[in-house]
């Protein structure tokens, strides 16, 4: 039998080490988001005292044209993104699976882009992107042409999807390949006794297997469409005439430049609530649950 007294020295010690997790949460989570909530319903320009505003910060984010588009920018963003990453992911994954020694060695390489600096990737694919570039070199030398990919809005968009695609497709392929592995090989068996053929097998028993790895990757990609920054700010600026800006751009400027730090709180909230929301009805629309018995 366990004594009442382990027991309590056990529970001192699990609350205290809990309790440097909940005490950082409180600083560094609670404190800044009760802080941001009291800074959206007032008026606060850095120098002066912050007067109660109400709603009206968040009257004026429906009447913000410029607001409004960043919105529909991530939109267009997760239009392009959305197949690049999976798309990429799943060959990620597929590829892993047949690669025999070195396996760890190419699983690294392929996480190499998703922990290097944004900054130093968005620097080089700028100068990819240029007029000048090597891609455009390429292709006039190929086939006489050479693409504006950041002159026009719709090719600027598919440039920050593609940098972004290329950064987080090695993280998310690795997650999709962990999935692969926990699939039955009993089921493809099976399949292959009843003459399924491998496109059949892919819709009918991997992507079916797949959907708690498929809604993960889903997850973070909206969660990067809405926290985009630093490829369009440094990439396009934003432009060309606000094409590919993102929330988080307007944001800063709004806080920074324009030294309005309450309007941009209540953007924030807007922001977060739109991403909750939105990452809720994907996963009402496509999540299912998947049993292995």
């Amino acid at each position: 039998m366990i004594r009442r007294g382990a027991l309590s020295r056990e529970a001192v010690v699990g609350l205290s080490l809990a309790g440097v997790y909940l005490v950082f949460t409180a600083i560094f989570w609670a404190y800044p988001f009760f802080w941001l909530a009291k800074l959206s319903v007032t008026q606060w320009r850095f120098f002066d005292e912050p007067a109660f505003a109400g709603a009206r910060n968040f009257v004026r984010l429906a009447q913000d044209p410029q607001f409004l588009g960043a919105l529909w920018n991530v939109v267009r963003f997760l239009g392009f993104y959305l197949p690049l990453a999976f798309g990429g992911s799943l060959l990620v994954a597929f590829g892993l699976q047949h690669v025999g020694r070195g396996r760890a060695f190419v699983a690294l390489c392929f996480l190499l882009s998703n922990v290097s600096s944004g900054v130093a990737l968005s620097l080089v694919f700028l100068k990819i992107f240029s007029s000048t570039g090597p891609l455009n070199n390429a292709l006039y030398a190929a086939i006489g042409i050479r693409i504006p990919w950041t002159n026009q809005p719709t090719l600027a968009m598919l440039a920050i999807a593609l940098v972004v695609a290329w950064k987080f497709v090695g993280y998310y392929g690795l997650i999709l390949y962990s999935g692969l592995l926990t699939i039955p090989k009993e089921l493809y068996d099976a399949a292959r006794l009843d003459h399924a053929g491998p496109f059949t097998r892919l819709v009918r028993i991997t992507l079916p297997m797949l959907n708690p790895q498929l809604m993960m990757v889903m997850t973070f990609a909206i969660l990067v469409s809405f926290g985009l920054f630093t490829e369009p700010f440094l990439i396009t600026g934003g432009g060309p005439a606000d094409s590919t800006a993102t929330p988080q751009m307007i944001i800063y400027e709004t806080a920074f430049r324009r030294l309005q730090p309450s309007h941009a709180a209540a953007m924030s909230i807007v922001i977060s609530l739109a991403s909750y929301l939105l990452v809720t009805l994907a996963r009402r629309l496509f999540e299912k649950k998947v049993v292995i018995a």
